[in-house]
Parts: C-alpha cells; sequence; structure tokens
C-alpha cells in the first residue's frame, strides 16, 4: 500500500506486509492509522506516521474482501472470501466474536447508526466489555449468493434478508434507515430497512458490475466495471459523470470534502475537484 500526499502526489509512506493482494484499506478517523486486509487473510493497523505495522488480526480462513470501523476505531469489523464477518477488539489485537458466517463470499460490509424506530433485537449473552460502541447500529452485508443481510451489531440478531438479481459486490448506508447496494449485473438497489421488502428504487445505467457505492452529500457516487463513475444528486434528478477512466473498472471511489479519488485498473488514481452543486 502507498500513503501519498493529496495536494501534489507526491508518495509519503510504503506499507509492506501483505502476502498477496490488497483487497481494502482505509484510515482511521483519527488519519493517523491504517486499516487493511488482504488475500493473505490478515487483517492489519499501521502507523501511517512511519509505515510501521502495529496490529496483525488472524482467524478468516480465506482473503479478507472488505472492512469497517466501527465509531472512533476501538473495534473494527472485517468481511471475508471465508463467508464470515468478524469483530475485533484493536486494543487486545483479539477477536470480539463471529457476527455472521453466511457460507458464501461476504464481498462488502458497511456499519451505520440505527433509526429509533429500528428493532436491532437484544443479545443473547452479555456482550464483551471489550465491545464499544456497537449498540444501535445496523451491518449490512453484500454477499456472494445474491443476498443482502442486515443484524444488529450488537446483537447479532436479523434484522432483513433481501434477494437481489445477482451477486452483491458493495453497500452502504445513506441514513438512519436507507440504504444502497450494487450487485454484479449492475443494478443499484435502494432500501428502505423499515420496509425491505420492495426496494425504494433500483437505478440501472449498464449492465457492468457496480463496484463501489459511497453515500455523498445528498445523493451517492458509484462506479462500475465498465470505468463509468457518476454522482446522483437528490432523486436522481441530477448525474454528473467522471470521465477519464476509458474501459478499465474503477474499483473504488473515496471521498474528503470536494475531492473525489477514483481508483482504476489502469493503475492511476484519480482526483476531481468539485465546485458548487
Amino acid at each position: 500500500m502507498k500513503i501519498w500526499q493529496a495536494s501534489n502526489g507526491e508518495l509519503r509512506r510504503v506499507l509492506e506486509g501483505h502476502v498477496f493482494d490488497v483487497n481494502c484499506c482505509r484510515f482511521f478517523p483519527s488519519g493517523l492509522v491504517v486499516l487493511s486486509g488482504g488475500m493473505d487473510a490478515q487483517l492489519k493497523i499501521w502507523s501511517a506516521e512511519d509505515a510501521s505495522c502495529v496490529v496483525t488480526f488472524k482467524g478468516h480462513k480465506g482473503g479478507i474482501l472488505d472492512t469497517a470501523i466501527v465509531d472512533r476505531g476501538r473495534n473494527v469489523v472485517s468481511g471475508s472470501r471465508d463467508g464470515t464477518v468478524r469483530l475485533w477488539d484493536c486494543g487486545r489485537s483479539a477477536c470480539l466474536g463471529v457476527i455472521a458466517d453466511c457460507g458464501s463470499s461476504i464481498n462488502g460490509v458497511a456499519v451505520g447508526a440505527a433509526d429509533n424506530s429500528i428493532n436491532l433485537g437484544s443479545p443473547e449473552q452479555m456482550p464483551s466489555e471489550r465491545e464499544v460502541g456497537t449498540e444501535s447500529k445496523m451491518l449490512l452485508l453484500a454477499r456472494e449468493d445474491k443476498k443482502l443481510q442486515c443484524l444488529g451489531l450488537q446483537s447479532r440478531q436479523p434484522v432483513f434478508l433481501f434477494i437481489g438479481s445477482d451477486a452483491f459486490n458493495c453497500c452502504t448506508f445513506l441514513s438512519g434507515f436507507l440504504l444502497l447496494a450494487g450487485t454484479q449485473d449492475g443494478n443499484i438497489y435502494q432500501l428502505d430497512v423499515r420496509s425491505p421488502r420492495v426496494p425504494v428504487q433500483v437505478i440501472h445505467r449498464s449492465g457492468a458490475p457496480v463496484l463501489s457505492v459511497l453515500n455523498f452529500r445528498d445523493g451517492f457516487i458509484a462506479s462500475q466495471g465498465d470505468g463509468s463513475c457518476f454522482i446522483v444528486q437528490q432523486d436522481l434528478d441530477y448525474v454528473i459523470e467522471l470521465t477519464g477512466t476509458d474501459c478499465d473498472p474503477v474499483y473504488k471511489v473515496a471521498t474528503w470534502e470536494k475531492q473525489i479519488y477514483t481508483c482504476c485498473r489502469d493503475g492511476l488514481v484519480r482526483r476531481y475537484q468539485l465546485s458548487d452543486l
């Protein structure tokens, strides 16, 4: 992994230690620490200041495909090709439990604060005191077996299970009850957790796999396997295309204030500067 100075593209740190591919990486809220997951089934925490790996979590039996950070980062969540989602204690570098075992690859995970109207259920046993910030949180899982699963992060109890048109690749929360998830056949489902049986809407711009969805201002950003990347503002009325990638898949989108960053199979990270929309 490489850490760049965003303003000028200068390379600042190289984080080395994973074997095989690194599938996902993100900063902790502090901005000084990085969480990564790889095909070596390892989850690692790094110092962005000196590039050292400070913690390695082991326990998954397949590659880690996505992660989520709970609140300020005392706990993190990982989803894996082994079909499990695990909750980890960063301070003691220990696994606090397997939250779900799906029997199918978990391609995307998201954690969000639940609206008060949503019943997340109660845990069957007392949560560990090492669990911090898991209460009233929902966990969303994008699964390879065409299922989108939501459960209470602390309770481990099911909230809903939605069956889509194809494998789910990615998911995100838009609010305390609205969420988005993208499929391999190009559908972006918007669901309301309070009545998830019928989608609020299904957005389909092309048949290319939806690889990344991200909450952005009053709408969202999505990227697809045909190189398209677009911003949807309020109720689909306004769409902005981000150009430059030709036909290579755009794997991931990230934002910081008015900047949007995309990473593409052509080996480039692109930065887009938005004027006021």
